[in-house]
């Protein structure tokens, strides 16, 4: 009997049937295989392309954790360092002080000098600080200077020579000047260029030609901004024509109350000095210097810038029990000489509340010297708007 041999599928090539065996499950596995052969193919790319991803994911994660391991590795050696490091770190180790070497000069001369060593190093200084920008926290009273002015000829240099004293007196430091009617442009650059804290104001009076004393006005303004503002400190009338100490002003901070000194002035026939102010034992006021007969009907005979005293007194008489609340203020309608003590009896009722500055009244720390000048015409502005006619050449 003749036997049919079939080609069977590579699957199974390897594989041998006896005739007639197996040959209906061959021929449906082959027949099974053929039918689904574009399934299987979609089935393999699927397959590839899953395994690819998952092999992109595996080594995207295997250099990330070894990258991790590695930089764990290196800062924990950074941290801990291996072997002994010496601590002991000598001075001369870092030096950022430049030293050149010494030089040895040797001259022959006839006396056989000779220069052992020249060195060239720098001596360190400390520098002195200056008091502006050296910073301390002891706590001081304001010390409020009331200085009034008028156009003259010699109004610059008196501004000036003040507001260099007032420049040098530890802060804080009030200085308000008082112009009448209008503040000159003059004015207003001067007190810019001293470096003081300061205040330039105006006494505006409707009669103007009624004053008496324009100095009793702009001490009044200066009073009423002080007590509008209830600005805190010791209160100073400080002309621009009398000269001062500055131990004055540093004085001034340890009044508490009320304060006076004695005067040192020049007669009024110029031609000797004269003492006008208390006398003191300790730091009671005791009596008064006075020469003149007309004075001698004064309640206190001291000058107008001889006191100082307290600006609460001013906007808070309730700390001071003041028995009447009327605002403290110079008169202008008494006669010249007067307005001083008048002022003072406002203030104070007797000598038992005042304070002698410095102790014992033992110093004078200013002069009221009466220099100024008369009738002398300067230029506008201070300032000359032409050179002189005479011009010499230099040779």
């Amino acid at each position: 009997m003749a036997s049919i041999r079939r080609t069977l599928s590579q699957v199974y090539q390897d594989r041998s049937y006896q005739n007639g065996v197996a040959s209906a499950q061959a021929h449906k596995l082959f027949s099974t295989n053929n039918n689904s052969g574009k399934y299987s193919s979609l089935t393999s790319t699927s397959a590839v392309a899953a395994a690819s991803v998952y092999l992109r994911r595996k080594g995207f994660r295997r250099s990330f954790y070894r990258c991790t391991i590695f930089f764990i590795l290196g800062l924990l050696l950074g941290i801990f360092p291996f072997g002994q490091v010496d601590n002991d770190i000598n001075k001369h180790d870092f030096s950022f002080e430049m030293k050149p070497p010494h030089v040895n000069v040797q001259l022959d001369t006839k006396d056989n000098f000779a220069l052992a060593a020249v060195s060239f190093g720098v001596e360190k200084t400390t520098p002195q600080l200056d008091r502006f920008s050296r910073f301390d926290y002891v706590e001081r009273k304001q010390v409020i200077v009331i200085t009034p002015t008028y156009n003259r000829a010699l109004q610059a240099y008196f501004l000036n020579r003040l507001g260099q004293v007032l420049r040098l007196v530890q802060p804080p430091l009030l200085w308000i000047v008082v112009e009448m009617t209008s503040a000159s442009a003059e004015t207003a650059e001067i007190l810019r260029k001293t470096g003081v804290m300061y205040r330039h104001l105006v006494c505006v009076n409707k009669n103007n030609t009624n004053v008496k004393d324009r100095g009793v006005h702009q001490r009044n303004a200066g009073l009423e901004h002080i007590e509008r503002h209830r600005l805190d400190g010791i209160v100073y009338f400080a002309d621009d024509d009398n000269v001062y100490s500055l131990q004055l002003f540093e004085s001034l901070r340890n009044i508490s109350h009320f304060g006076t000194w004695p005067v040192a002035m020049l007669a009024q026939s110029k031609n000797k000095a004269i003492v006008e102010g208390p006398v003191c034992n300790a730091s009671q006021v005791i009596g008064w210097h006075t020469n003149e007969k007309s004075k001698r009907l004064r309640r206190f005979h001291v000058d107008m810038s001889g006191f100082a005293f307290n600006s609460t007194i001013l906007w808070d008489p309730k700390r001071w029990n003041r028995p009447f609340s009327n605002p403290i203020r110079q008169l202008d309608t008494v006669k010249e000489g007067f307005q001083e003590t008048t002022f003072i009896e406002q203030v104070v009722e007797d000598e038992s509340q005042m304070e002698s500055v410095p102790p014992s009244c033992s110093r004078i720390l200013n002069w009221h010297l009466h220099l100024d000048a008369h009738g002398l015409v300067y230029p506008r502005g201070w300032l000359l708007q032409k050179n002189l006619e005479v011009v010499q050449p230099i040779k």
